[in-house]
């Protein structure tokens, strides 16, 4: 057993837009130094599970803990700058609310 702490979890996220559920109960634990692929077919909630997780989205319920510390929950949610999480986007993607 890996005695490595959990960096990432994600804990019971649900998501929905417009009433459409795209996101229902996923829960996930990252250790440091694992590679973990999520793999699916389009439309089945990965991207926005990822996007959750860096702070680009937010859940509808259900909580994202970074380091062991509660990153999103129903009363909070840490910027994306402020989880040190990375995301390669596939179009060009700037934060509009930062500037260099």
């Amino acid at each position: 057993m890996d005695n490595k702490e959990v960096q990432l979890e994600l804990c019971n996220i649900v998501r929905n837009f417009d009433g459409r559920i795209v996101v229902n109960g996923v829960s996930l634990s990252l250790r440091a130094g694992e590679v973990t692929c999520l793999w699916g077919p389009s439309g089945c909630g990965k991207s926005t599970s990822l996007r959750i997780a860096a702070g680009v989205d937010r859940q509808n319920s259900g909580q994202v803990m970074v380091a062991n510390e509660v990153a999103s929950s129903d009363s909070l949610h840490l910027p994306p700058e402020s989880r040190g999480i990375g995301l390669m986007f596939q179009d060009f993607a700037l934060f509009p609310h930062l500037n260099v």
